[in-house]
């Protein structure tokens, strides 16, 4: 990310822009066409310039920048614009067959041209989101040990605590307005990671930037190491965290309460924090401990709910009815399936008119025990209760199909292949057109595959995953699979916080994202048979779901940036980053 092996020079680089304007991040923004002042940098070492990630121009320094800056001899004689850079360089990354020789290609890019990373990445987004993010992601955290080259992010250990404060202000940017932070005990699917998580922080900021326009400098990826139980990482001499059993309870909670107020204390209250990859037991309770009084946002819950619900109100375009209308069965009740239900029977009750309490009625989950029914509730956790409806207790989810009759089957478990071909097809005798949503990643933890669901359900299912699937032919019909993937929806969220100045995070600012987010699918998205509109227009989607969410931040009194702009659409795409080159004098 921006700031990474920096030093003070290269971050003032930017330096004075000339006539620049003011942006949503308070700061002087040049436009496009006007040419940047390098006065910090020493202007007899152009050398440097070539290695600051955020000023290289590679070959495609003009005539004059290369006298200007003395890159005369440093650089060969040919001068390539930015595009046949790029095209040079997909060529290049399309040469690799193993998906994690593409993903360290892409960050050795992003070490070395930070603007040609990005716009490679949004010009191409498609391609290179599953190598950026998931499913790649999750084998390079993985193997993160064995692949670091150089420090990306801020690692925060217990080895450090009292000095939170103190390492937040090493980090050589000091206007920042997103981070995202975790503790590497639950990464995707693949379990405790430990230290090795932070290739998710680093990911999710990319994406912040390439998808929602976020500037990079203006992201900050932090790693908490409290340790880790996974034991062929504490037995792996390229481990790069501690070599202990992860802290909790007393100890664990002190330190999570100095990194918000150290937060808090160095970068203000406008600073949006975004828990990610945290274990269940921890996720609830820090995302419950911190939203009162602090600008957090847990994407697991949150992000994946309002993505998923945005699947479902879109769904509605291919069926009669609305969401009160439908019964929902949740196949995994940790922090993804609870969040997703909530948020669902939220929008139920504002639909509705009902409380929350009868919309949550036609909600019901599955967890490894079983179906979440009333006499369990003792021994249930605080996030379950509210789904213990009364009902006979049901152990397996085929059966539970057979007595719930769900409209809409959703799987967020991580058990792979557990939507069988005799639980879709149950399904599908149930309903006309199945929604079937298998949102557990990576690939390999899929509830079911693109081709099983609608070969199973006769083409019949609007199907939705977690992981990319390719389309598929039935019966002479091509299918293209709608992916769930959150990256629909937090770039866009997160720029929304950001454009109003908002101070907290409220329920109804999530429901905006999703709903602007099913208001993109457009009939000829129907047609098609998909519920979530093309990622080719991605940049177009989080404006406008930027918008709604600043829009409603604006409507709760909790945005800070006044006047409220008059478009806000247009403002956000004028507050987005752009890759392209800049010039310098």
């Amino acid at each position: 990310m921006a700031g990474r092996g920096e030093g003070n020079g290269a971050a003032t680089m930017a330096g004075v822009a000339t006539g620049g304007v003011e942006d949503a991040y308070g700061e002087d923004r040049a436009t496009e066409d006007q040419p940047i002042t390098p006065w910090a940098v020493c202007i007899a070492s152009g050398h440097s310039l070539l290695r600051d990630p955020r000023h290289n121009k590679g070959l495609s320094f003009t005539e004059k920048e290369r006298d200007a800056h003395y890159l005369r001899g440093l650089l060969p004689p040919v001068v390539l614009s930015q595009e046949l850079q790029e095209k040079r360089l997909v060529q290049n990354v399309r040469q690799f067959q193993v998906p994690l020789q593409r993903y360290m290609a892409l960050m050795d890019l992003q070490e070395r041209n930070e603007r040609l990373f990005y716009k490679l990445l949004i010009d191409n987004v498609e391609e290179l989101l599953p190598v950026v993010y998931t499913p790649t992601v999750g084998e390079a955290c993985q193997k993160y040990g064995s692949i670091f080259r150089r420090p990306q992010g801020l690692y925060i250990s217990l080895k450090e605590k009292g000095r939170i404060l103190e390492l937040l202000r090493n980090w050589p940017e000091k206007s920042i307005q997103v981070i995202v932070v975790t503790d590497g005990e639950r990464i995707l699917g693949l379990g405790d990671l430990g230290c090795q998580g932070m290739g998710i922080p680093v990911g999710k900021l990319a994406l912040y930037t390439a998808l929602g326009g976020v500037r990079p400098s203006a992201c900050l990826p932090i790693t908490i190491d409290v340790g880790t139980n996974n034991e062929d990482l504490l037995k792996d001499e390229f481990y790069i965290g501690l070599r202990q059993k992860r802290a909790t309870g007393q100890e664990y909670s002190d330190l999570l309460d100095e990194f918000m107020a150290a937060i808090k204390q160095n970068y203000g209250q406008k600073v949006l924090v975004q828990f990610e990859d945290f274990a269940n037991h921890n996720a609830f309770t820090l995302l419950e401990k911190y939203r009162a009084n602090n600008l957090v946002f847990n994407d697991d819950i949150q992000g994946t709910a309002a993505v998923v619900l945005a699947g479902l109100i879109a769904a509605q375009k291919f069926v009669s009815g609305t969401l009160a209308d439908h019964t929902f069965l949740f196949f995994g009740a940790g922090e993804a399936g609870t969040g997703i239900a909530e948020l669902v029977a939220l929008e139920i009750s504002n639909q509705s008119k009902v409380p929350v309490e009868d919309a949550r009625k036609k909600i019901w989950l599955l967890d490894s025990k079983g179906l979440i029914v009333s006499s369990r509730k003792d021994s249930l956790q605080p996030f379950k209760k509210r789904y213990a409806h009364e009902h006979e207790p049901v152990k397996d989810l085929l059966d539970a199909v057979k007595v719930i009759k769900p409209t809409a089957l959703i799987g967020s478990a991580g058990v792979g292949q557990s939507f069988t071909k005799e639980v879709i097809e149950a399904t599908s005798s149930i309903n006309e057109r199945p929604i079937i949503l298998a949102l557990s990643n990576p690939t390999s933890q899929s509830e079911c595959t693109a081709e099983q669901a609608y070969s199973w359900s006769k083409g019949r299912a609007i199907f939705g995953s977690g992981s990319p699937f390719d389309p598929v032919k039935y019966n002479d019909k091509l299918f293209v699979p709608a992916q769930a993937n959150n990256a629909y929806i937090f770039p866009g969220f997160g720029l929304g916080v950001v454009i109003s100045g908002a101070i907290r995070v409220k329920d109804e600012m999530i429901l905006a994202a999703a709903e602007g987010l099913a208001d993109q699918v457009t009939p000829e998205h129907v047609d098609k048979g998909l519920i979530y509109p093309p990622f080719s227009c991605i940049r177009k989607i989080s404006a406008n779901i930027a918008a709604r969410v600043a829009a409603k931040a604006y409507d709760l009194g909790l945005a800070s940036h006044l006047p409220r702009p008059k478009d806000l659409v247009k403002y956000a795409e004028s507050c987005m980053y752009s890759p392209i080159y800049r010039s310098y004098r």
